[in-house]
Parts: C-alpha cells; sequence; structure tokens
C-alpha cells in the first residue's frame, strides 16, 4: 500500500491488521517529514477502514526508532529556514495516534527517543521487548522532551517521568512497566507471534495479555524513592534545593543528578520543567499546542544549535550554553518561551 513515505516507511494490510514498519534501519529509523506525513495519510484512511482492527506499528534494524531527522532540522535552521512545518504535522501525527479510534499497537525492539516515542507511546498497546530502551534525551542538546512528553512524563508513577525528561536517562522495560511507561514486557522472541495473532484474531487486549511477561524494575527501590522524594516540588528551585542539600550529606543519587545537570542546557531544564509539571493537567491537545509553542522559539533560539554542534557536527565537543547557568535563565525568559503565538500560527 502506497501512502506516501517511499523506501522510509511501508504500509500492508496483514489480517485484522493495518501493519506501519519503518524501513530506515541504517539511520536507526529516525523520523522524517515524508514518513510524518505518510502514517498520517494511512491513519486517515484506516480508520474508517472496516476490515481493518487495529494498527500495528514496528521497526526494520537494531532501533525502533531513535528519534527525529535532527540534523537536517539542524541545517535548515542554520540557514534561516527552521522546518516548523515538520514540527506541525509531526505533533498533528501524536495528537491523531492518541486519538485513534482503534487499537494501535507499538512493537517496541530496540531505542526508542524523541520521534519515535511520538510514533508509539501514545498508543493504546505499548510493548517493550527485552531490548527496548527510552529515552528523552532533548535537554542535552539544547532542545526540550516534545512529540507529546509533556502529557506523557507528568503521568508516570511517582515522578519518575519530570525526572527522565529533566536527565535524559535511558530505562529499560521494566522501569516502563511499573511506572506506566509501557502497557506490556513482551520477549523479543514472541514479537513476530504477536504479530501473527493480532493479525488473525483483531483482538489487541487479548494477545497481548497472553504474550505479558512479568518483569523487575530496573531502577533500585532507593533510588526510586529518591526521584519521588527530590521531584516531588512543581518548583524547580525546591528540586535543586533538595538536591545539594542531599548531595553535600553524601546522597550519591543526588550527586549524580545534580552532575547531569550540570551537562545540560540550563534554558532546556527550566522550560521542559515548567512544560513537563504544566502538561500533568492539560490534554493532549493541549500540550501539543504549548509544545509547538516551545520549539517556534527554539529553533530561533541558540541553545539547540549549539547543542547539535558540539554533539554531532564537533563530536564530543562542549557545548557553551547561554545563558550558562540555571540562576540566569529568569523567569521572564521561561515565560516567552510558553506564550502565544499569532493566531494563525498556533497549532
Amino acid at each position: 500500500m502506497d501512502f506516501g513515505g517511499g523506501e522510509e516507511i511501508r504500509f500492508e494490510k496483514l489480517g485484522a491488521a493495518g501493519v506501519v514498519t519503518l524501513t530506515r534501519p541504517k539511520a536507526l529509523n529516525a523520523v522524517t517529514h515524508a514518513m510524518v506525513l505518510a502514517l498520517t495519510r494511512a491513519l486517515a484512511a484506516w480508520a474508517d477502514d472496516p476490515e481493518i482492527a487495529l494498527i500495528v506499528i514496528k521497526a526494520e534494524g537494531r532501533a525502533f526508532s531513535a528519534g527525529g531527522d535532527i540534523l537536517h532540522i539542524y541545517e535548515a535552521g542554520r540557514a534561516g529556514d527552521p522546518p516548523l512545518d515538520f514540527f506541525a504535522d509531526e505533533y498533528r501525527l501524536n495528537l491523531a495516534i492518541a486519538r485513534f479510534p482503534k487499537p494501535y499497537v507499538a512493537l517496541i525492539d530496540g531505542i526508542a527517543m524523541g520521534g519515535g516515542v511520538g510514533v508509539s507511546f501514545h498508543g493504546t498497546h505499548r510493548l517493550m521487548s527485552e531490548n527496548a530502551v527510552f529515552a528523552m534525551p532533548e535537554v542535552g542538546i539544547g532542545f526540550f522532551p516534545d512529540v507529546g512528553g509533556s502529557y506523557i512524563l507528568p503521568r508516570l508513577k511517582d515522578r519518575f517521568g519530570l525526572y527522565l525528561g529533566l536527565t535524559g536517562a535511558r530505562i529499560r522495560q521494566g522501569d516502563a512497566l511499573w511506572s506506566g511507561l509501557a502497557s506490556h514486557a513482551v520477549r523479543q522472541a514472541d514479537l513476530e507471534a504477536i504479530l501473527a495473532a493480532l493479525a488473525e484474531s483483531g483482538d489487541a487486549d487479548a494477545v497481548t495479555a497472553r504474550y505479558a511477561q512479568t518483569v523487575p524494575g530496573e531502577t533500585a527501590a532507593d533510588a526510586v524513592a529518591a526521584i519521588a522524594r527530590h521531584f516531588a516540588p512543581d518548583d524547580f528551585d525546591q528540586t535543586l534545593t533538595s538536591l545539594r542539600r542531599d548531595a553535600e550529606a553524601g546522597e550519591d543519587f543526588a550527586v549524580a543528578t545534580l552532575e547531569t545537570f550540570s551537562k545540560r542546557s540550563p534554558t532546556s531544564l527550566r522550560v521542559a520543567h515548567r512544560q513537563i509539571t504544566q502538561g500533568a493537567t492539560m490534554g493532549m491537545a493541549a500540550c501539543m499546542r504549548m509544545e509547538f509553542r516551545i520549539v517556534s522559539r527554539m529553533l530561533t533560539g541558540h541553545d539547540f544549535y549549539e547543542g547539535i554542534r558540539a554533539a554531532i557536527i564537533d563530536k564530543g565537543a562542549t557545548p557553551v550554553w547561554q545563558p550558562a547557568t540555571l540562576e540566569a535563565v529568569t523567569p521572564d525568559v521561561v515565560d516567552a518561551y510558553f506564550a502565544p503565538l499569532e493566531r494563525d500560527l498556533e497549532l
């Protein structure tokens, strides 16, 4: 079936399933604009197709999807033409997945970050194998956890999502399961059988329950408790005070977290904290509108381009953030990222 996207994404009808396969394994299935538009068209067609009972999304290669096509975004922005149309279409797709009227089953095997999170974790059934890794590392490149991170992250248990969004920490299936990020943990060896059963029966609940595994979380209980304690406040400065106090007392978790923060964009940290805490009381559509306001400002700012330069262009260089400290990122600076756009530019 051809909904566009060329060789980057494949669409098939397999029994009762509409199957989407990300087919850019050499690029770790990074999501492109063409892929976004093609998947949007497929969902629109399959929503009303009586032969399609559910959607399955999977990927070729060792990654589910390592994010968006960040180098293209960097180059376009540097050329004075930041690709806001890509983000608008991507965020509309994220919302369409969250609102899709049929079960949407993501078979997540390998790393899922950024744009890969956006095409999978808004679905009704989020299956992670033992090889799956979730991360939202955007604050490390002067960006923010978008693609609906403002909706997903604050709804995880014990403030775990806020911790993940501000540190960029990677987690596996056990942590994803207990926190509520994954709906099911499954074995990689069962993925083909799961797909076949979904296609045969069209019953997402029954099939996923049949193959679900009980797995323990990977993060130690004392670290989970520390996250819940330090990240409990809705005020980031209170979190910083808590971490600094316990770091001085020798708490390893607090020391490590502050060290991580010291390497992140101060602006991104403050924007992401507000984005995630605010998203806890917002619906998905409002979250995507908020995120589009933020990205519209970040793509005309400094830190995103500096973060990509340091991480990708100059590979491993130390970024020079502006402003350079958390104290210098004042409330009015943060407010500007969340201010309404002109009416015809709003998502």
